[in-house]
């Protein structure tokens, strides 16, 4: 299953803060029994939130753990948090999240029902499971920056903000 977190904050000065606080929040989060990954991507995409937290997760009792539970959340910066933007959504369809490097992008699209034909079919789609349920289907595709297909203009383009934390203490499903 897939996790992402979406959200923004409402004073771009902190922004430099807020990143540092999101790489230690990531480490933390790739410690959680249950979560196999975990990433930031940024965007400047007008339509869709500044930042994209993706985490690979087990399963939906994830959410429902002691230590996941004593450790979640945004801490100071919820006060900071635009809501315009603050999405979370749990995602069935992909066991594993995908590994995107420094020279590729995250390809984000949310949809009513899956749409194969966009951008070449380069999209996996994925059922929303849980949470938020803000979007029914999101599409996702890892392609190099310097091969970004024509999208439309509510496909937003997210570029790596952090390493993709790992938990060495699960075993990642393919």
């Amino acid at each position: 299953m897939i996790f992402n977190s979406q959200s923004a904050i409402t004073d771009p000065a902190r922004e430099a803060a807020w990143a540092e606080w999101y790489f230690e929040h990531l480490r933390i989060m790739a410690t959680v029994p249950g979560v196999f990954s975990a990433q930031r991507f940024l965007t400047t995409h007008p339509r869709h939130p500044r930042s994209l937290a993706m985490y690979g997760v087990a399963n939906a009792d994830v959410f429902k753990g002691e230590y996941y539970l004593s450790v979640r959340g945004m801490g100071e910066w919820l006060p900071l948090i635009d809501r315009r933007w603050y999405r979370r959504n749990l995602f069935d369809g992909l066991a594993v999240a995908p590994v995107v490097n420094e020279k590729q992008v995250l390809l984000v699209a949310n949809r009513d029902e899956p749409d194969v034909t966009l951008a070449g079919g380069v999209f996996t789609w994925l059922k929303v499971a849980g949470i938020d349920c803000s979007t029914p289907y999101r599409g996702l595709a890892v392609v190099a920056q310097s091969e970004i297909p024509e999208l439309p203009q509510d496909v937003a383009c997210y570029v790596p903000a952090s390493l993709r934390y790992v938990n060495i203490n699960e075993k990642l499903v393919n």
